[in-house]
């Protein structure tokens, strides 16, 4: 009887194992570029649970955009709830194509793999070598290593590729000719040109061709469009934030012309992760229809389904673009084996103009006489040199506060310390109002020993994350190098080895991470000539350069009168 019923039950699992088998609970066909669905109730409940674009109130059929993320989540939902599927072959081949892709990827990125080199002037560093590889394969990146790390260089990586070029870089409109001068360095052997104007011309020749690459600020994207969109192959676009807003001009006609290119690549040190609409907006011109419609973004990843809402788990979300290699982000611990024990970045900032307009009439009164083009009484030019020199450098930091404290902000968001250099009171009060969430400590010539003594405490303890310290206090400060390792100058000295000195509290004995220094140089005010003057934008490529660095020595006197000499051929 036992031998009887073991039989009997084998004899009942068989039969009920190939109704299972014959068991369908739906349908799933391929209509142009989209796949559409309808199943049972109870399936349609799971469905809607696994692929939460489906909106919560559909019924009936169910519509998915045909990529091959999707195609391979479709592939596992068929085979756990099998369904009646027409274009089988698309969708198998479609869901393969994401798996080798994923697995190829997931190699490149692998801290153990080597990847090929490629010719440059100046030769990269493995992890920027991966970023042309990752970009072969997925052809739309979002390269969000942190600030410091190389991105232009990992861009011009890319065009050692003879199939991405020709190139476009879009970047803001104080970046054009840092990129085209880093491009140089890198890549002397390509053909760079800035588009001048917003009115069309013609392009020069190089060779009986067009440059390798163009170069053009988001300022004048939309004239140019439809010659960009016909020119290039592929198209960077530098700082990429500055297309969060949709439906502008310039977002319009950066979607435009990257709809024409075959490689999209996006530079970011701060991914925009605060609203659904902006990182759509964003990621739809990189990798179009990676994230769906904007309704089935909206509906899985945003509060209320809407583009003016949060992502409902901002860390999740970055998690999961980095696991499709949608974005690339290393941060400075992760690639901290590759830097050189100091970088220094002369890094552009925006400033307030109208902080220096308010100061012209003085500032050029005051040049005219340091040059003797006219004689004021009661004053001489040792005065009028002094007097110039602390009214424009002031005026210059006062307005670029705001956008040094954001760089810094920046940083202090990912963790990092950072000690802060400036020299005027009234720039160091923007500096705290604006960085109040790091609970900014000062060690100027203002504070008191004391105050001074638990400023660096409260520092080195983690209390504080941003130490403002004046460019000529905290010689013989000694333990911060075992707190920090980023050096921002928001405000800059005449004399170079005020730089070193300052560079010096964080790179000496003890200090276990490659030191950053940047200096947060404007386009107007003094910056643009005391860089100059200084020699701060000498050799440097990125922020990537040797271990020394070496300025030449200047007389403050004789740089105050060049700087009133340029001022007023300047107005």
């Amino acid at each position: 009887m036992a031998g009887s019923d073991g039989v009997e039950r084998k004899a009942v699992s068989s039969l009920l194992g190939c109704r299972e088998a014959m068991r369908t609970y739906g349908k799933l066909w391929l209509d142009g570029n989209s796949w559409h669905m309808q199943c049972e109730p109870h399936v349609a409940v799971m469905a809607k649970r696994i692929f939460q674009r489906i909106p919560a109130h559909a019924s009936g059929e169910y519509v998915f955009e045909n990529t091959p993320s999707i195609a391979r989540d479709l592939e596992w939902f068929t085979q756990r709830y099998p369904m009646d599927v027409t274009n089988r072959d698309q969708l198998q081949e479609l869901s393969k194509r994401h798996r080798d892709n994923i697995a190829t990827l997931d190699q490149l990125i692998d801290p153990r793999y080597k990847p090929p080199s490629v010719k440059m002037a100046i030769p990269p560093r493995d992890y920027q070598l991966r970023v042309p590889a990752v970009h072969n394969i997925t052809r739309g990146l979002l390269l969000a290593d942190a600030v410091g790390t190389g991105k232009t260089c990992s861009a011009c990586c890319t065009f050692t590729d003879p199939a991405k070029l020709p190139a476009i870089v879009v970047c803001p409109a104080h970046l054009p000719k840092q990129w085209k001068r880093e491009i140089s360095r890198f890549l002397p052997d390509l053909d760079t040109h800035i588009i001048k104007t917003k009115k069309l011309y013609e392009l020069p020749k190089f060779m009986g061709r067009g440059p390798d690459v163009l170069i053009v600020s988001y300022f004048k994207l939309a004239e140019w469009q439809e010659i960009l969109k016909a020119y290039g192959k592929s198209i960077v676009f530098d700082e990429v934030q500055e297309l969060r807003k949709g439906e502008t001009q310039k977002y319009n006609a950066a979607k435009n012309i990257a709809e024409g290119m075959e490689y999209r690549l996006g530079l970011s040190a701060t991914p925009i992760y605060n609203y659904g609409g902006e990182i759509f907006n964003v990621l739809d011109i990189l990798t179009p229809d990676l994230l769906g419609t904007p309704g089935e973004f909206y509906q899985e990843w945003c509060f209320g389904g809407c583009q003016n809402s949060a992502l409902k788990d901002p860390g999740g979300f970055g998690s999961w673009l980095r696991e499709q290699h949608i974005m690339l982000r290393r941060t400075r611990q992760d690639v901290g084996r590759e830097l050189p024990k100091l970088s220094v970045v002369t890094q552009p900032i925006d400033c307030d103009e109208k902080v220096l307009e308010d100061i012209e009439g003085r500032a050029g009164e005051l040049a005219r006489i340091i040059m003797g083009h006219t004689e004021a009484k009661g004053i001489d030019k040792m005065e009028a040199s002094s007097e110039f020199s602390m009214i424009l450098r002031q005026a210059t930091g006062i307005s670029k506060a705001p956008h040094v404290a954001a760089f810094v902000e920046m940083i202090a968001g990912n963790g990092e310390k950072v000690v802060l250099f400036g020299w005027h009171r009234a720039v160091y009060e923007i500096w705290k109002q604006e960085l109040y969430r790091f609970k900014p400590v000062m060690y100027t010539g203002s504070e008191s020993p004391a105050a001074k003594a638990s400023a660096i405490d409260q520092f080195v303890n983690g209390e504080s994350q941003v130490l403002i310290v004046s460019l000529r206090s905290g010689a013989g400060v000694d333990g911060l190098q075992k707190a920090a390792s980023v050096v921002v100058f928001g405000e800059i000295d005449w004399s170079p080895g005020i730089h070193e000195q300052c560079i010096g509290r964080l790179y000496r004995d003890g200090q276990e991470n490659p030191v950053q220094a940047f200096y947060l140089l404007s386009n107007s005010g003094s910056d643009p000539f005391m860089a100059e003057i200084l020699g701060l934008k000498k050799d440097q490529a990125d922020g990537l350069v040797g271990e020394s660095v070496e300025l030449q020595t200047v007389d403050s006197r004789e740089g105050i009168r060049k700087m009133a000499q340029r001022y007023l051929k300047g107005r």
